[in-house]
């Protein structure tokens, strides 16, 4: 049945229509469209068939409404204002240009749109006193009339791409009819002329401007293109907010990087949910921190809501944050607790914001204290937002060196305040990380370690650019010095850094037979495949040959390895400490190793870990050992009592080997009377021969020194020897007499105290701390370091100076002193040799522990002993800096430039980017920056593009043949959009569209793609997911579980989805493997589960809340187009 109706499904679309009525009444002169909305962006698909047409007028309704209400506020009937009515329509056109697809013939047909209406082919008017919502077309043709009627085509579809149906232009349902009946016709013209006649005219001028005012000017310069690429991507951090020093307590400096740190943070804490903040050592990260607590707790619905803040610190630091928090008039709204005290927190909703000192330490996910700081970081708060949701918890991770550690370290620390495939900054953490980690763990079997180097390095940079740099707030000391604006307050408040010198070798000389002592001990502690200890006395579990009794281990052989590990590495930093501790440590271990042998000789060997096993067999007190293991076992599982029958052949064996070794070991150290080390360190405190003396002035201005050493027999000893050589008092400082001595400490050397007059003491000159003063100390009244034993770890070392190098130090300078041992030789590069070769022993020795330094750095030019103390950088600050100096400068450009609409673009020359394109795409979650080469473009998509499979961690497009898609971080985007003032554009290059939408596609396709993972479970989750979602679906299927029950699995299940929890999925197979040992009833398995489920603060729906969703709800992110840059072919 034929019908003059037609809808826009299949080929019966409005463009369609036209298409037929053009090519069959091929003398239309004139065409008239009444419409809703001005849409130049679908005039391109029209505008064939328009060519012949001499008159085409449009008449567009605007938004009436508005204009009443505008008016209404100001007490005045609506008239019909005409600048206001040109002005909207033009408004119309410019968000119609600025969101029209993005591709070379819809920009074409705008450009001809404009064309047209500046050569009046196209006359437009706009209705400003009706709501016209009706849609109409006509058509006249030449010798219009009853035997020619032309025809009119009305219904829901307006002059627009989707309205017009064209191909990939997203839609609504329409409905429309074509009427060709004469006084149809007629009628619809007489109803368009009388409202034309009421319409205002919109003259070309007021349409020209569009193109020259939207992003298809052509007339950007590449730095033009540069200066906005930064401005989009700072966006609020450009502008300094001097509200963030306001408010601050006496004593306080308000000190610009400070306030930009405040305001940076605070940005990223409302974006990300949380934040590294990363200053290096000595900058007042405390005081930062601190800060934006004040500012979260009056921002976070004050006064309706008070925020509640908790902070969690190492035991040697609560202290200093009590302070800071009363300082700061916080301390009602703050808790304190100590990292090792997460269990004491029975209500985690209670807190809306969380701040972790030394976050590092949480960067072990198989740790029980990460399970408890992740489950109280998720957990949403008691604050109700004004949509019904209850907020969120934010994160503060506080920790000076986010990258001094492995990849896997870095996603657990993010994944504390993000989950895992719901981020932020990638879509996918958990895939971007799993292929990074798998790299990082084969560059470890790599055997050119220049190589393994070179490609760690690559892996860093890597998660550098993509995760840590949008998550972090760090500056460095240099930073402050070459930024203009930062540096010239701190002059102007008289603060300055002192410059931290190379560190200085303080060389100890071994005679012939010490040397060759300390060699051979060194090689027999570190190589057991040489005949070197086997540390069999830490392995035992490893060693059971009973399944039975080794199962009550948990990862047996992993935690005997470890033990070992430990072990060894404690041996090898001893002997470089002192030689004293190390004959102490010696000595305990030969105990240890003979109270097993022992063990074995009278047939009953205990293992529990939780008793001093040692010291009761030694002691001869085994019946006291057995008493206290029968009370013990009763609530220890560790505990096991074993026959030698109970062990593998091999472990007594190592045992008796180690014995001898250790005795024959310690035999000789105890003949050792002689102290090198010691002797050179006082012969230094003397300033003996051409020693530099390391009290005396002017070299060391304020006459105090710092003496760090991990062993408290070494501090002990030192103390000891220094007092009776007369260079006392002595201040010692060790994990023992900590809380009690820190007033001493800080009277004698903090210099914040050095104004204070009824504090500030001068009692002592030397410090001689361990560990416990390596962190979060201010002891910057001394100025020079002394390492009595090497700082192997470049975090630990960059701690110790950050001591003494810190806002308020009054030094030029501040001097590091290392010790090392080398042998009695003639020369200085024999000295130097020798201790080079020594270092090398103990890199081996200490594997990754040892990160500051590389076992083939410059051993020809020994430059190891003399490397300059780095901090690393954050780059994206220059560029900020960069920025700012051109704000200053160009006030007015800069405004001009900030103004420049999205999409910007433009064509430059670059021979090693010919025929690439950048592209920078946001959508409400995150920045993506992209670089296409040639034949990465969508005409080409089915030959060069290829998902990769999310088993190899794909993130959506990968690399085929020669072309690619390349996300990059912002650093490098930066580099590649930077120019010249000078710098000429270039027309952009063909492929500049296809190239551009290709880096839209893979944005788009990335967000799918984590939206397709949440449910294709199967096909996305790893293998230990699967099961454990297999476990939760299994379990909603048991008889008898209440909607309660049901609601926490289907919870549990989103959060394996997402990755939320690390150790919800083990724990749950632990439970299935505890099961098929030992099965038990449906009831008790659910009852066991629902305990698990319980410990987690899960998602769980309200019982009137909507249903929530099982995919991310990619329909919100919607992806823009930034900006976008062309290199021209060569």
């Amino acid at each position: 049945m034929s019908t003059r109706f037609f809808t826009n499904e299949g080929d019966n679309t409005l463009l369609k229509k036209f298409a037929g009525v053009f090519t069959h009444n091929p003398d239309i002169e004139r065409f008239d469209a009444l419409v809703g909305y001005l849409r130049a962006s679908g005039y391109f698909a029209l505008r064939p068939h328009l060519e012949k047409v001499p008159l085409i007028r449009i008449l567009v309704g605007i938004d009436v409404d508005a204009q009443l209400a505008a008016q209404h506020r100001k007490g005045l009937l609506l008239l019909g204002d005409a600048d206001k009515t040109v002005a909207a329509v033009r408004k119309q056109i410019e968000a119609d240009v600025q969101s029209a697809p993005y591709r070379k013939e819809v920009e074409d047909g705008i450009r001809q749109f404009i064309g047209d209406v500046a050569a009046k082919r196209v006359q437009i008017k706009a209705h400003s006193t009706k709501r016209l919502h009706a849609k109409l077309y006509i058509f006249l043709p030449k010798g219009f009339c009853e035997h020619k009627p032309g025809a009119v085509i009305t219904g829901s579809s307006n002059l627009t791409a989707a309205g017009l149906g064209v191909e990939d232009a997203a839609g609504n349902y329409e409905f429309n009819v074509l009427l060709h009946d004469y006084d149809d016709v007629v009628f619809a013209r007489d109803e368009f002329e009388k409202l034309w006649a009421e319409g205002v005219t919109v003259l070309p001028e007021a349409v020209g401007g569009v193109v020259r005012e939207s992003y298809l000017r052509e007339d950007l310069t590449p730095f033009e293109l540069y200066i906005k690429f930064l401005i989009e991507y700072f966006g609020p951090a450009i502008e300094y907010d001097p509200n963030a020093e306001s408010d601050l307590p006496k004593g306080v400096k308000a000190l610009s990087y400070q306030g930009d740190a405040v305001n940076d943070g605070w940005l990223k804490l409302q974006k990300h949910g949380g934040f590294f903040l990363a200053d290096v050592v000595g900058l007042g990260k405390t005081i930062v921190a601190t800060r934006i607590a004040k500012k979260f707790y009056y921002h976070n619905g004050f006064p309706t809501h008070r925020s509640r803040i908790l902070v969690i610190t190492p035991p040697a630091l609560k202290e200093n944050w009590d302070a800071e928090m009363e300082r700061f008039g916080l301390d009602d709204a703050v808790r304190v607790i100590h990292n090792g005290s997460l269990h004491k927190i029975r209500d985690p909703e209670k807190y809306d914001l969380i701040i972790i000192d030394e976050a590092h330490k949480f960067r072990n996910d198989t740790a029980d204290g990460y399970d408890l700081l992740q489950k109280l970081c998720k957990t949403r708060t008691k604050h109700r937002l004004p949509d019904g949701e209850f907020a969120k918890k934010r994160v503060i991770l506080i920790s000076a060196t986010p990258l001094n550690n492995r990849p896997s370290d870095i996603r657990n620390q993010v994944l504390l305040f993000q989950d895992g495939k719901d981020s932020t900054v990638i879509g996918n953490l958990q895939h971007f990380f799993a292929k990074l980690i798998k790299e990082y763990e084969a560059a470890h079997r790599i055997a050119d370690s220049r190589e393994a180097q070179a490609v760690v390095a690559r892996i860093y940079e890597h998660i550098r650019e993509q995760v840590v740099q949008p998550l972090t707030v760090r500056r460095t000391r240099t930073d402050l010095v070459e930024d203009k604006r930062w540096k010239a307050d701190l002059d102007a408040q008289g603060i300055i850094f002192p410059k931290v010198e190379k560190p200085r070798p303080i060389f100890y000389k071994l005679d012939a037979d010490l040397d060759a002592l300390y060699d051979r001990t060194i090689r027999l502690l570190s190589l057991p495949k040489s005949g070197g200890l086997t540390y069999n006395r830490y392995r035992a579990i490893a060693f059971l040959s009973n399944p039975k009794l080794k199962e009550k281990y948990e990862h047996a052989d992993r935690i005997a390895t470890q033990l070992a590990q430990i072990m060894k590495t404690m041996l090898v930093k001893r002997i470089d400490s002192s030689f004293l501790a190390f004959t102490k440590s010696l000595r305990r271990f030969r105990d240890a190793t003979q109270a097993m042998l022992t063990m074995f000789e009278r047939g009953t060997i205990y293992i529990a870990p939780s008793l001093h096993v040692s010291d009761y067999i030694l002691e001869d007190r085994e019946d006291e050992l057995i008493a206290a293991i029968a009370e013990a076992s009763e609530t220890d599982p560790t505990i096991t009592v074993c026959t030698p029958k109970d062990f593998l052949p091999e472990f007594l064996a190592g045992l008796q080997h180690d014995g001898a070794i250790l005795n024959e070991l310690l035999a000789a150290w105890e003949q050792v009377k002689a102290d090198p080390k010691l002797d050179e360190f006082l012969a230094c405190l003397r300033g003996d021969g051409e020693r530099q003396n390391l009290l005396a002035k002017p070299f060391n201005e304020t006459g105090k020194l710092v003496i760090f050493s991990e062993a408290r027999d070494t501090t002990l000893h030192l103390s000891e020897q220094l007092n009776a050589a007369g260079f006392g008092p002595v201040l010692t400082v060790d994990s023992h007499n900590r809380k009690a001595v820190m007033p001493v400490v800080r009277a004698n050397f903090d210099a914040n105290v050095a104004h204070d007059a009824e504090h500030r003491k001068d009692d002592f000159k030397i410090l001689i701390s361990t560990e416990v003063l390596a962190e979060g100390v201010n002891l910057h009244r001394a100025h020079v370091i002394v390492n009595y034993d090497t700082p192997w770890n470049s975090t630990r070392l960059m701690q110790r100076i950050g001591r003494v190098n810190r806002i308020g130090s009054t030094a030029a300078a501040v001097h590091v002193f290392n010790f090392y041992p080398t042998a009695q030789v003639d020369s200085d590069i024999d000295l130097h040799r020798k201790a080079f070769l020594k270092l090398q022993a103990f890199h081996c020795a200490l594997g990754e522990d040892s990160q500051i330094y590389s076992p083939d750095e410059e051993v020809d030019n020994f430059g190891l002993f003399d490397r300059a103390i780095e901090e690393e950088r954050d780059e994206r600050l220059r560029f900020l800096s960069e920025l700012r100096d051109f704000k200053d400068a160009n006030a007015d450009e800069f405004r001009r430039i900030r103004n420049l609409p999205i999409r910007a673009r433009c064509g430059r020359k670059d021979a090693g980017q010919a025929g690439q394109s950048l592209v920078f795409i946001r959508d409400d979650r995150r920045d993506a920056f992209y670089r296409v080469a040639p034949g990465s473009s969508r005409r080409e998509e089915a030959q060069t593009l290829t998902p990769s499979p999310p088993s190899e961690g794909g993130e959506g497009w990968g690399e085929v043949g020669d072309s690619a898609i390349t996300e990059l971080g912002f650093v490098e985007m930066a580099r590649a959009f930077r120019a010249e003032v000078t710098e000429a554009a270039v027309p952009l290059h063909d492929a500049h569209h296809d190239q551009v939408l290709s880096a839209l596609d893979d944005f788009r396709t990335k967000l799918a793609a984590d939206a397709v993972r949440e449910r294709a479970v199967d096909h996305t989750v790893g293998p230990n997911e699967q099961k454990a979602l297999r476990l939760l679906a299994a379990a909603q299927g048991m008889p008898n579980v209440s909607v309660a029950e049901r609601a926490l699995l289907v919870a549990a299940q989103h959060a394996i989805r997402v990755a939320k929890f690390q150790d919800l999925p083990r724990q749950l197979n632990a439970l299935q493997k505890a099961v098929a040992k030992k099965p038990v009833t449906s009831a008790a398995l659910l009852d066991k589960l629902m305990e698990i489920l319980r410990s987690y603060p899960l998602d769980v729906a309200e019982p009137d809340a909507p249903a929530a969703a099982t995919g991310l709800v990619t329909a919100e992110y919607v992806p823009q187009i930034i900006l976008s840059e062309s290199f021209a072919q060569s």
